[in-house]
């Protein structure tokens, strides 16, 4: 399963935002963009000085921006953008509910582990039931009404506990319904643009695969 593998703390600082992908780390002090608020390389804090970028650099930057965030190789990314062009509606909002509902980044929605990474992680180690059946698939597409839960084998392993514990503080999913006691969440109905909490300029993305 093919997966980015170097500092993802650098992605967060070419981005110059913080795309959470450390867990609870990107809620401290220590978080990198916190320590250092500018791109990573030689140039460092002088880049930042440069001139405006053009129209392709920042559609390029959403792009890059939003397959970070849910950790996406290119390939399967281009693959969603594909699919939402073919569906009927607006694109880039489609684009985005196609990635809300990865399992993957439920788990990480309900406040089952820290990071979308670590969710992953949980989900290719089999500690996922959907409507009661084990599924190990990141990519798994949830439905209106699925009931995605944490195996019983699985709901005291110290990730889903700390994770649990801390998920009061993040914000929650008004499209889910999430039961951290019993460790499952519903899905309530499919979420809109308004309810996906991502600092993303979606039209951009778009706009570089129309190019």
């Amino acid at each position: 399963m093919a997966r980015y593998k170097d500092a993802v703390c650098r992605l967060c600082r070419r981005a110059t935002m913080k795309l959470y992908l450390k867990g609870q780390r990107c809620y401290t002090p220590k978080c990198s963009v916190e320590k250092r608020p500018y791109p990573p390389g030689q140039t460092g804090e002088a880049g930042t000085r440069r001139r405006r970028p053009g129209d392709y650099a920042m559609q390029l930057r959403e792009k890059q921006k939003l397959r970070a965030i849910y950790g996406m190789l290119e390939k399967p990314f281009r693959k969603y953008v594909r699919t939402a062009e073919r569906m009927p509606g607006v694109s880039g909002d489609i684009l985005l509910q196609l990635l809300e509902r990865r399992l993957d980044n439920v788990v990480f929605r309900s406040g089952f582990a820290a990071s979308r990474p670590e969710a992953r992680q949980l989900v290719a180690h089999g500690h996922l039931v959907v409507n009661g059946r084990p599924v190990d698939v990141p990519s798994y597409r949830v439905r209106t009404g699925d009931v995605v839960k944490i195996a019983d084998a699985s709901k005291s392993i110290v990730p889903v506990l700390q994770a649990v514990a801390s998920a009061g503080g993040r914000p929650s999913s008004t499209w889910l319904t999430v039961d951290l006691e019993a460790r499952a969440a519903t899905v309530n109905t499919l979420p809109l643009r308004s309810e996906i909490n991502v600092d993303i300029n979606e039209t951009q993305v778009m706009e570089f695969y129309s190019r």
